[in-house]
């Protein structure tokens, strides 16, 4: 016979296991589009300069490795390093909006003091993570996108993205300690796994970033077939759903040839050429650092 809280307890691990977010809804997506959303201040002249704007800079992918699975199909890892560069940090405040998602309102910070609220379009969803439960986190933080080069390292065609949209945003490493205003001490945790919350605040502050090694959960894209010299970019925020100081340096690269034989140009440029098909490579370079989950 079940206790009363281990029932209450299982009843909870149901209703998350039915989440769409699970199942990869575009609910959220939907929703967001249908809302009215506020102009970004840190773009004009006049209102930035009274506003400590987040800058939000992508690294390249590190610890590249491949793995192939059981039905044989190919897929490439790379883990990755959202940095908060800017003069202030990037936060997000959710309040919920459905049984598994939130609409978030961004702050930014006033350089005499207070704050203001924009409506961007960000959304929190109740996510889903193998063996650790779910946490609230914020929809599409990132992307995973392959890009084949031509002779000249020009990027030609978008040929994969890959499945991870969803990151918390946290102080989780201190990799740009440097920056002015960055604290010493992490400010914003790990994100949350109530089930129950009405609201909820993610952020990440300046100097800091949120890190997924290469072996976390959905870090991966889909290279089955490839041949070539390929650009592995990881983008952070592709919706514009985090308001920016500069909007041009979310994106982070590596060059690899496939079939993957492990790192190393191998007869590939070391940098792609967009030519207007893509962002420039503005990933901050961030340092080796220890793997968070031990992995």
């Amino acid at each position: 016979m079940l206790s009363p809280t281990r029932v209450a307890f299982f009843v909870v691990i149901a209703l998350a296991a039915a989440s769409p977010l699970a199942r990869g809804s575009s609910a959220p997506e939907r929703h967001a589009a249908s809302a009215a959303h506020d102009k970004n201040p840190c773009l004009k002249r006049a209102t930035a300069r009274e506003l400590r704007c987040p800058d939000i800079q992508m690294a390249p992918p590190e610890n590249v490795f491949l793995t192939r699975t059981r039905s044989g199909r190919l897929r490439l890892h790379g883990g990755n390093s959202v940095n908060s560069m800017g003069a202030g940090p990037v936060e997000l405040r959710g309040r919920r909006a459905s049984r598994w998602t939130m609409d978030a309102k961004q702050v930014i910070y006033k350089k005499g003091g207070g704050h203001i609220k924009l409506n961007t379009g960000a959304r929190l969803v109740f996510k889903a993570i193998p063996g650790q439960y779910r946490y609230w986190k914020f929809f599409h933080a990132a992307r995973f996108e392959l890009w084949k080069l031509d002779k000249k390292g020009r990027r030609t065609k978008r040929v994969e993205v890959g499945p991870k949209v969803s990151y918390c945003l946290r102080d989780l490493q201190h990799r740009n300690p440097q920056l002015p205003g960055s604290p010493r001490t992490f400010h914003y945790p790990g994100c949350s796994q109530d089930v129950g919350a009405q609201r909820d605040t993610l952020g990440t502050s300046v100097g800091w970033s949120d890190v997924y090694p290469s072996t976390y959960h959905e870090q991966w894209i889909n290279v089955n077939g490839r041949h070539g010299c390929f650009a592995f970019v990881h983008v952070g925020d592709p919706k514009n759903h985090i308001y920016e100081s500069n909007e041009d340096n979310n994106e982070g690269e590596r060059i690899v040839r496939l079939p993957w034989r492990g790192s190393g140009l191998q007869g590939c440029p070391s940098h792609s050429n967009t030519g207007g098909t893509g962002g420039p490579d503005g990933g901050a370079q961030a340092p080796n650092a220890p793997d968070p989950y031990g992995g």
